[in-house]
């Protein structure tokens, strides 16, 4: 994996300074695309008893998911430490298999692309793929 490089956290600061006062948008729109792309993730929320795109569930968990997001923006210098006990949450409780973060990064990523057309240029597009499988590999520590 590439590192982030202070011009990429540079980058992922100013972009998200922009986009996050959408992030609650961003989330629920990221997780109702990996749900509906990628059905087979639907597994994890099952103790949901709904689990369509747009239900309370989804949709509060999309807003969930991008506001650590958000947190983790500000905490770019030690994802691993400040993203310790969401990895641990995942791995030992919750089970989740640490590929869905990359599809999920994706989605988000598509999400991003579609509702800011002109702000996410290729240079953005690359600083947020690295910061996204930067924060992929911290979730993913404690699978180790």
């Amino acid at each position: 994996m590439t590192s982030l490089t202070p011009k990429d956290k540079e980058t992922m600061r100013t972009f998200w300074k922009m986009a996050s006062s959408y992030s609650e948008d961003i989330g629920r729109e990221a997780l109702n695309r990996l749900i509906v792309v990628y059905p087979q993730t639907k597994i994890y929320f099952s103790h949901w008893n709904d689990v369509t795109p747009g239900s309370p569930h989804i949709v509060k968990h999309g807003i969930i998911i991008m506001n650590a997001v958000s947190k983790a923006v500000t905490q770019m210098d030690d994802l691993k430490g400040e993203l310790l006990s969401l990895s641990e949450l995942h791995a030992f409780t919750l089970r989740v298999d640490p590929a869905n973060f990359k599809l999920l990064a994706h989605c988000t990523m598509v999400v991003l692309g579609i509702r800011f057309p002109e702000e996410f240029t290729p240079e953005v597009h690359m600083a947020f793929d690295k910061f996204m499988a930067a924060l992929a590999l911290a979730l993913s520590e404690k699978y180790r």
